[in-house]
């Protein structure tokens, strides 16, 4: 009995899929170390289980523990139970152990077919939705809604640029930092939230990890974009690359000292970020622009944006304490209160002397 009257796939498609081949290529550094864990694993599945089976129970499982760990702060603004984050990782590693061996009980059985890689990317892009949303409740991130907007948001698109690559290219690429370093970084997230609470990424609180969350989110791009680099952009322009990464941790820096002198919070998402994520996306899309032209394109953004930022931050600081950047307005004049408390590198002074007065100091010798 035919339920849908209009068919999805024509006859031409069908055909074409099934000749389709599987390709891929994996450089990915952990996939490596745990090989001999997954073909222990896939060992102990017996042969009459089938591999989409596989593939459904392992996103079953990552499903629930999120929307467990989730129900308890729907907004990600609440501290979810520690558990609950213990009990998320754990689904996590069960869809990540499934997922992997998937494909090999599909070749140990035989039963590999087009199928089995269509199901297998479906449920990874459900999957990754959830393990989003998961690890920004993990810590917290719903206090910062643009921030939570970009992390989720970020991670789908990047998944699809894996895939629009794939169409492309014919072949599915994994780099040396890939998806599987970034599941095991989420689980590593998860279970530092089961272990200390989840307020410890808190960037509202006393926590001293959050200041170190924004540099963080410098320097594994610049390792990502590195390693995953074709045309080896670092090793042919190594002073570009550092100019340009170095600028934004320069930036992040401003930052971290102005949250430290005006007992602010030290806010994760910056502007700065933009230009490193020109090179990031422009390698998921297959390097659709020469890197080196991006490369260029994103210093110039950095230094801009760096610049905008010290002349904005001097020039309000300025207005406020009324005074000017680069000229003493009234030389010789009476010394303001943090002058007469402090030295040159912020130490108290231990000279009391009194100031000269302006007449005694204008007395000709």
């Amino acid at each position: 009995m035919r339920v849908f009257k209009d068919r999805i796939l024509s006859d031409s498609q069908l055909r074409r899929l099934g000749e389709h081949q599987y390709s891929c290529q994996s450089v990915s550094i952990c996939d490596k170390m745990l090989q001999p864990y997954w073909n222990w694993l896939v060992q102990k599945v017996p042969v009459w289980f089938a591999p989409n089976l596989l593939t459904i129970m392992g996103l079953v499982v990552n499903i629930f523990t999120a929307l467990v760990l989730v129900g308890f702060s729907p907004d990600a603004k609440q501290e979810p139970p520690r558990w609950s984050c213990a009990l998320c990782a754990i689904g996590l590693f069960v869809y990540q152990s499934l997922d992997a061996i998937d494909g090999k009980q599909a070749r140990r059985t035989g039963s590999a077919n087009p199928l089995g890689e269509l199901f297998d990317h479906g449920c990874d892009s459900l999957s990754t939705v959830f393990v989003a949303v998961s690890a920004c409740t993990a810590v917290q991130l719903g206090n910062y809604p643009a921030w939570m907007f970009f992390q989720c948001f970020c991670a789908m698109s990047l998944f699809y640029c894996a895939h629009w690559q794939t169409y492309v290219s014919g072949t599915l690429r994994f780099g040396k930092v890939d998806v599987t370093e970034a599941q095991i970084t989420i689980m590593s997230i998860l279970l530092i939230s089961a272990i200390f609470g989840p307020s410890i990424w808190s960037i509202k609180g006393t926590s001293v990890l959050s200041p170190v969350i924004p540099i963080l989110l410098v320097v594994l791009p610049a390792f990502i974009i590195y390693q995953k680099s074709e045309q080896a952009l670092y090793q042919t322009h190594p002073v570009l690359y550092i100019f340009t990464f170095g600028l934004v941790a320069a930036k992040v820096t401003n930052r971290l000292v102005v949250a430290h002198m005006t007992k602010s919070d030290m806010q994760m998402w910056d502007y700065s970020i933009v230009g490193p994520a020109m090179l990031f996306f422009n390698q998921y899309f297959n390097t659709f622009i020469n890197e080196y032209i991006v490369l260029w394109m994103a210093l110039i953004w950095v230094t801009m944006d760096l610049l905008i930022y010290c002349y904005r931050v001097c020039h309000e600081i300025c207005a406020f304490l009324r005074v000017e950047l680069f000229r003493i307005p009234y030389p010789g004049g009476p010394v303001g209160p943090y002058d007469a408390a402090s030295e040159k590198n912020g130490t108290k002074s231990h000279n009391k002397t009194k100031p000269r007065s302006s007449a005694k100091a204008l007395r000709p010798q």
